[in-house]
C-alpha cells in the first residue's frame, strides 16, 4: 500500500484565474475522504502566471505538488505526466477549470468503497456550452462507439476516480496519441458511472477550440478502431466498380457508333475519382503517421521541474531517463537532477 491514500491529477494551461479557487475546493473535498493526499497541478507550458501561482500554493501547503512540463504537450499528455508522478492508492483525474465539481469526490469514493475499480462522471447536463458543441459531442461519442471494438461510455470525459491497479496498467501503456478515457475503458474491471450536472467554467476561456476538438476526435477514432481503414477499402472498391461500369458504357456507345457529347460528364467523373483517391490516401496517411510516431519511441512528455514545499526536482536536457528519475523520486530521493 502507498503511504498516500489519494492523488488528484489536475492539468493546468493558463488557469491563473481559477487556480486559487480550485485548490481551496479540492483540498476541502480531499480532507473529507482521505487522511493523506496530494494534489498534483500539472502546468502544461502555460504562458501566464499559472506556474508562479502553483509554486506559491505548493510553498503554503505541503499537499500541493507542482509539475512543470518543458513545453505545451496537450491535455492528454499533461494528464499522463501527472499520473506518472502520482503515488496514491486512488487517483482522481479532474480539470482545474471547475466544470467538474470537486465536491463529487466523496460520492465517487463511496462507490469505489463498494468494489468499483473506476468511477467515471457521466454528464447529464453541460452548463455554459454552445448548442454546436453539445451536438458535435453527441455525434462524436455515438460514432466512436459504432466504430470502436471497446465500448466507451457516452457523455463522459476524463473526470474519474481510479484504483491503483487501473493506474498501474494505464502507466504501462506507451501510446503516443492518447485517448485516456478510451484507454481506461480498454483496461476493463468494474467501471461504474456517476451521473452529474457539469458546471460552466468558473473563470477564463475554454482551452479546446474547434481545431483541437477535431484533432482530439481523430486521435480517438484512429486509436480505437481500424474500421476507417476498412471503409476506405470498400470505398475504393466501390469507385473501381463505378469506373468499370463507365468503361463498359463507353465501349458500348462506341460499338453502336454513338459519340458521347459534352465535357461535363468527364469532369464529374474525374473529380469523383480524384476525390475518392485523396480521401483513401488521407485515411491511410493518418494511420501511417501514427505508426511513424510510435516507432520513434520518443518520451511522451518532458518534465522541467517538480516543486513541493520541502523539495524541488529538476529534469533538464535529454529525457530518455525520465522514468528512472521519477522512480527515484518515488523511492525517496527528492533531490534528483539530471
Amino acid at each position: 500500500m502507498s503511504k498516500v491514500q489519494l492523488s488528484v491529477v489536475a492539468p493546468c494551461y493558463n488557469e491563473e484565474a481559477v487556480l486559487e479557487e480550485f485548490v481551496a475546493r479540492m483540498s476541502r473535498a480531499c480532507v473529507g475522504v482521505a487522511s493523506t493526499y496530494e494534489i498534483l497541478l500539472v502546468d502544461d507550458g502555460s504562458s501566464d502566471r499559472t506556474w508562479t501561482l502553483i509554486e506559491s500554493l505548493a510553498d503554503r501547503d505541503n499537499h500541493i505538488v507542482g509539475i512543470r512540463l518543458m513545453r505545451n504537450h496537450g491535455h492528454q499528455l499533461a494528464v499522463t505526466a501527472g499520473i506518472s508522478v502520482a503515488e496514491g492508492d486512488r487517483v482522481l483525474l479532474i480539470d482545474a477549470d471547475l466544470q467538474d465539481p470537486p465536491e463529487l469526490l466523496s460520492a465517487m469514493a463511496e462507490i469505489m468503497n463498494d468494489g468499483a475499480d473506476v468511477v467515471y462522471g457521466k454528464r447529464m447536463s453541460r452548463a455554459g456550452e454552445t448548442t454546436f458543441k453539445l451536438l458535435t459531442a453527441s455525434v462524436f461519442y455515438r460514432l466512436l462507439n459504432q466504430l470502436s471494438t471497446v465500448p466507451i461510455p457516452e457523455d463522459s470525459g476524463d473526470f474519474r476516480l481510479m484504483s491503483r491497479e487501473i493506474v498501474d496498467v494505464l502507466r504501462a501503456m506507451p501510446e503516443q496519441h492518447r485517448f485516456i478515457r478510451g484507454m481506461v475503458s480498454w483496461i476493463g474491471g468494474r467501471q461504474v458511472a456517476m451521473p452529474y450536472a457539469r458546471d460552466a467554467r468558473f473563470a477564463g476561456e475554454t482551452k479546446y477550440p474547434l481545431r483541437k476538438m477535431v484533432s482530439f476526435a481523430i486521435d480517438a477514432l484512429t486509436s480505437f478502431s481500424t474500421k476507417p481503414l476498412r471503409a476506405a477499402v470498400w470505398l475504393g472498391l466501390l469507385s473501381s466498380a463505378f469506373a468499370f461500369t463507365i468503361l463498359l458504357y463507353a465501349v458500348y456507345q462506341w460499338a453502336m457508333g454513338n459519340v458521347v457529347p459534352g465535357w461535363a460528364s468527364s469532369l464529374v467523373t474525374i473529380s469523383f475519382f480524384s476525390g475518392t483517391q485523396l480521401f483513401v490516401m488521407g485515411v491511410f496517411g493518418e494511420y501511417l503517421g501514427r505508426v511513424v510516431q510510435e516507432v520513434k519511441r520518443r518520451p511522451l512528455f518532458t518534465i522541467g521541474k517538480i516543486h513541493r514545499a520541502d523539495t524541488e526536482s529538476a529534469f533538464t536536457g535529454d529525457a530518455r531517463d525520465l522514468q528512472k528519475a521519477i522512480e527515484t523520486y518515488h523511492a525517496g530521493d527528492k533531490r534528483i537532477a539530471r
